[in-house]
C-alpha cells in the first residue's frame, strides 16, 4: 500500500487529493492535511463584504471528503523533510511515498507599517463580516482599494471589488471616490496593454482611477505613503496584503528565503524526487540539461529569475550555450531574458528586457561567434 500526503486543503490540495483518490489503487492511502476544518470559496469574500451573500454559502466541511475515501487530518504542518517525504503535524510524524505541497501563501500584513491598524484586510475570510459592517456604515468620501504587493491570489479581484463597491455606494446614494493602486504599471500586465483595455474601460466608466507603479511603504491614519514620496488620502482603505511563502517551506529548505518553492513547469515536481508543489507557494523554474551522445546526463541547471521562469529556446555557438525565455511576477509583470552558459553548465550572465506596459515573451534565439539575438 502506498501513501500520498497532501499538505493544504485549498483549491489545489482538494483537487489533487480528489484526482489521486480517483486514479490510485483503492488500497492506497490519500491523506489531506489542513489546519482548518472547512473550505471556503475565496471569490465569495467580495460578495460578503458588500452584503450580496454570506461567505457561509460557499463553505463546505472537509470531513465530507472522507466519503470519497480521502483521509482527513486536521492540524498544523510544523516541519517537512522533503528528502524523506515526511512531515510533522501537531507533533505527530507522517511518512509517505509522495508529498504534494499545497500550503498556499501566507499573508504578511505586518510587512507594511500601519496597514493592520489603519486598513481593512479584504483578503482575510475571517474578517469579511467585520468589514461588511464598516462598509455598511460608510457615509461617503475617498475609498482606496490597495494592492500592497505582488504576487497575490486572484489578480482581477481588486478591480471586481472596486467596481461592485462603486455600484453599491451609488445605489445607496452615497457620494464616493474610488481609487485602486498597486505596484504593477498597468492593471493586469499579463494581458498586455491591449488586453487591459476592456477592464480599463470599465473602470473609467465608473470613474475609478488606477494608480500604477505605486509601492506602498507605510499607512497612517487617513493616508498611504508610497516609495516615490507620494501620498494617497483615504477615508476607507480595503487592502490586499503582501504575501510570502509559508515559513515552514523556507525552514525545510524547499523555498529560499524571500522566494517560493521552485518546480518544473511541466510536472510540478520540486528538486526532490516524488515531492511536488502546486498553487500559490510555488514558482516555475527553467531546467537546462546537457546529455552525452549516449543519452547520459552530463549536467543539469535549474534556475528561477522571477516567480515564473520558462526556458523556451536554446542556441549553441562553439563553446557557448544561450537560453531565451520569459520571467516575471505571477500574473503581473512579464519580461524576457537571455542567459549564457559555458559547456560545463556554469551560468555566465543573464540579461532581462521588456516594456512595463505589456507582457513580453522570449520565443527565439540565434547565436554566432560574435553576437546573440
Amino acid at each position: 500500500m502506498a501513501r500520498v500526503l497532501v499538505l493544504g486543503a485549498g483549491f489545489g490540495g482538494i483537487a489533487a487529493a480528489t484526482a489521486l483518490r480517483a486514479n490510485l489503487n483503492p488500497d492506497d492511502d490519500v491523506v489531506l492535511v489542513d489546519r482548518a476544518d472547512d473550505f471556503a470559496m475565496g471569490l465569495r469574500k467580495t460578495w460578503a463584504i458588500l452584503g450580496i451573500s454570506p461567505i457561509a454559502y460557499g463553505t463546505r466541511s472537509l470531513a465530507s471528503l472522507s466519503q470519497r475515501g480521502i483521509h482527513i487530518v486536521r492540524g498544523t504542518v510544523e516541519s517537512i523533510d522533503a528528502a524523506q517525504r515526511s512531515a510533522v503535524i501537531d507533533g505527530d510524524p507522517y511518512e509517505a511515498d509522495a508529498l504534494v505541497i499545497a500550503l498556499g501563501a501566507t499573508q504578511a500584513t505586518d510587512a507594511v507599517p500601519g496597514l493592520a491598524e489603519h486598513g481593512h484586510n479584504a483578503w482575510d475570510r475571517h474578517h469579511v463580516e467585520q468589514i461588511h459592517a464598516v462598509v455598511d456604515e460608510f457615509r461617503g468620501g475617498r475609498v482606496a482599494v490597495g494592492i500592497f504587493g505582488v504576487p497575490y491570489p486572484c489578480p482581477p479581484a481588486p478591480y471586481e471589488l472596486a467596481l461592485l463597491l462603486a455600484d453599491r455606494l451609488d445605489a445607496r446614494g452615497i457620494e464616493s471616490e474610488v481609487t485602486v493602486f498597486g505596484p504593477a504599471p498597468i492593471t493586469l500586465p499579463i494581458l498586455g496593454a491591449a488586453g487591459c483595455a476592456l477592464l480599463d474601460e470599465r473602470l473609467e466608466e465608473r470613474a475609478i482611477a488606477y494608480l500604477g507603479g505605486r509601492v506602498a511603504t507605510a499607512v497612517s491614519a487617513g493616508a498611504v505613503q508610497f516609495a516615490d514620496g507620494d501620498r494617497l488620502a483615504f477615508d476607507l482603505l480595503l487592502a490586499v496584503p503582501p504575501y510570502r511563502c509559508p515559513s515552514v517551506l523556507v525552514e525545510s529548505g524547499l523555498a529560499p528565503a524571500g522566494g517560493w518553492v521552485q518546480v518544473d513547469r511541466f510536472t510540478l515536481e520540486t528538486a526532490h524526487a516524488d515531492v511536488y508543489a502546486i498553487g500559490d507557494a510555488c514558482c516555475f523554474t527553467a531546467v537546462l540539461r546537457n546529455y552525452d551522445l549516449g543519452g547520459g546526463l552530463v549536467w543539469e541547471s535549474r534556475f528561477a529569475i522571477g516567480d515564473i521562469t520558462t526556458g523556451n529556446r536554446v542556441a549553441v555557438s562553439g563553446p557557448d550555450i544561450y537560453v531565451v525565455g520569459t520571467e516575471g511576477l505571477n500574473a503581473t509583470i512579464l519580461d524576457f531574458f537571455v542567459r549564457k552558459y559555458d559547456r560545463t553548465g556554469t551560468a555566465l550572465w543573464t540579461h532581462t528586457f521588456g516594456d512595463p506596459s505589456r507582457a513580453d515573451w522570449g520565443e527565439g534565439v540565434a547565436a554566432t561567434e560574435s553576437a546573440v539575438s
